[in-house]
């Protein structure tokens, strides 16, 4: 269980799901490395200690910001394979067919490593930086209680995740609290990367391994598709909020609904609205809603139609959208639903570098496939593709997906003061909404923000209908004041799993203080140096 207060340093941080993670990011701070190789370490680190949420053969986003206040992104999106002729109806969410697109994690991570060799003077080798992930794999670690959860909830699917449940059971049972697992062929495709390179993963000796393993499987992926995987290097999108901004990825990522939500909440008083309150709750919520309407009429890859971001984030636009608003009646909500998990991690180094990071496989055990010999989970990301003709983000060949992912900071004055993201797919935006508010408006610690009670509306894992979902830990009064207003509300657990796994650094920008938590309701942890 995570510690419950916030981690302070004023050195560098790291914050991860995994306790173990996070260690090694702090430990390549210890050694003198830099964010940005810190967070390379945590991630690949979560490869193995996380694998229902995160995995090298997934996806993964940066947003980077240097010491001198130099903002950019990567977003590690694979393309959809160059021959998709064979899918009609709906794409398989599930299995070979749902191994549609490729994996840009690693080249993610791969020119993440490069801009700290180039531009943030990097001192540990690639390979250094594999090698916590590496022992891990070998030498075997405690697995997790969010992987015990989410085996013990997906086993009434086992037959669709033949794959998982032949690899991560113990003698056909979910393994108890405190099993060991080792992972000796993760750990030679691991070692395969740190001696031979990010790219081999996408042009060598790996490449054409994992490209035999999906077709063995049945993907329609080639060695042809993964060469032409490359993450890209954008500028962010902003939006202004309480005298700072809010910074976030381009699309084809909901960054753009994110920042939508706070944009249009910056057109509200929440200084005369009481934290956790029916009217907090109920702003939330209604900003959710304006933003989602937009998300799904527009966010699609922009190399195959363009989206109108200038319009979306414009002040006349949003001001429209929250006159639209009733500060007393629930706008009616059905909305399709957007699954997928993944793992946020956030670092600050002590020269005042930072870098905010989401790495994903989109559902819990991604498609649920084992790509051949390699140990290689793949993700199941062009499951959410639209099979619709008409709709932006219809499936194409070498199309990018709409992604769920947006890790994000908050700056004034051009210094970052929170780095912030969460787990949780159409959860992310309403997640990072209540924390932020909470972070911002309400000036609460990471730790306080984070654990708070938080919303969920729509479909869940566990619930198919349309509801408000609130955990039961919000007040008595505030749930019958939403019903009041129309809200049809649903209670779950209270620091339910369910809910994502946020976490949070903030850094004062005067004395250099850092104050970092990773969501309770994970295994995760913040650790200062």
């Amino acid at each position: 269980m995570s510690v419950k207060v916030s981690a302070r340093s004023t050195q560098g941080m790291v914050t991860s799901p995994h306790a173990l993670a996070t260690q090694c990011g702090v430990d390549v701070l210890a050694r003198g490395g830099n964010a940005i190789e810190a967070a390379i370490a945590t991630v690949a680190a979560l490869c193995v200690t996380y694998p229902h949420f995160c995995g090298l053969g997934g996806d993964a986003f940066f947003l980077l910001s240097d010491s001198q206040g130099k903002v950019q992104t990567l977003s590690g999106i694979g393309q959809a394979a160059a021959d998709v002729q064979g899918y009609a109806g709906a794409i398989p969410v599930r299995g070979p067919r749902s191994a549609l697109t490729t994996a840009a994690t690693v080249d993610a991570l791969g020119q993440a490593f490069a801009i700290s060799q180039a531009e943030w003077a990097g001192s540990q080798s690639w390979s250094a930086l594999l090698t916590p992930a590496i022992q891990l794999a070998s030498r075997g670690f405690e697995i997790s209680n969010s992987e015990r959860f989410w085996l013990n909830f997906r086993l009434p699917e086992a037959a669709t995740l033949p794959d998982i449940y032949r690899s991560y059971l113990h003698d056909g049972q979910v393994p108890p609290q405190g099993f060991v697992r080792k992972q000796p062929a993760l750990a030679r495709t691991l070692e395969t990367l740190a001696v031979r390179g990010p790219r081999d993963f996408y042009e060598g000796q790996l490449a054409r391994r994992i490209a035999a393993g999906l077709q063995e499987a049945g993907s329609p992926l080639t060695a042809q598709d993964l060469a032409q995987t490359r993450a890209r290097i954008e500028p962010p999108l902003s939006v202004p909020y309480r005298g700072g901004e809010l910074l976030a990825h381009q699309p084809p990522t909901q960054g753009i609904t994110t920042l939508q939500i706070m944009g249009l909440l910056e057109r509200f008083n929440l200084a005369e609205v009481a934290e956790g309150g029916a009217d907090h709750y109920h702003l939330l919520v209604e900003a959710v809603k304006q933003a989602f309407l937009d998300r799904n009429r527009y966010l699609a890859d922009p190399d195959f139609g363009a989206v109108p971001t200038e319009l979306l984030l414009s002040a006349s636009h949003l001001n429209q959208q929250a006159s639209d608003i009733n500060r007393k009646l629930a706008r009616p909500w059905p909305h399709p639903y957007q699954h997928g998990d993944t793992v946020y991690v956030a670092a600050a180094d002590a020269a005042g570098n930072s870098v905010s990071v989401l790495a994903t496989v989109y559902f819990d055990w991604g498609s649920g496939v084992l790509v051949g010999d390699t140990d290689l989970l793949w993700h199941n990301r062009g499951a959410a593709f639209s099979m619709d003709p008409a709709h932006p983000n219809r499936l194409a060949p070498g199309k990018r997906p709409f992604h769920t992912l947006n890790p994000g900071m908050y700056r004034k004055n051009g210094k970052v003061q929170l780095l912030y993201g969460t787990q949780g797919a159409d959860g992310q935006p309403q997640t990072l909404a209540a924390v932020l508010t909470r972070l911002i408006d309400y000036g609460m610690d990471p730790m306080a923000a984070l654990a708070a009670p938080r919303f969920l509306l729509g479909k869940t894992f566990s619930d198919a209908t349309d509801s408000l979902k609130l955990e039961s830990d919000v007040a008595p009064g505030v749930v019958a004041e939403l019903r009041h207003r129309g809200h049809a509300i649903s209670l779950i657990a209270a620091q339910s799993p369910l809910m994502g796994h946020p976490g949070a650094i903030a850094i004062d920008p005067k004395s250099g203080l850092l104050s970092g938590a990773h969501d309770p309701r994970s295994d995760g942890l913040a650790i200062g140096l």
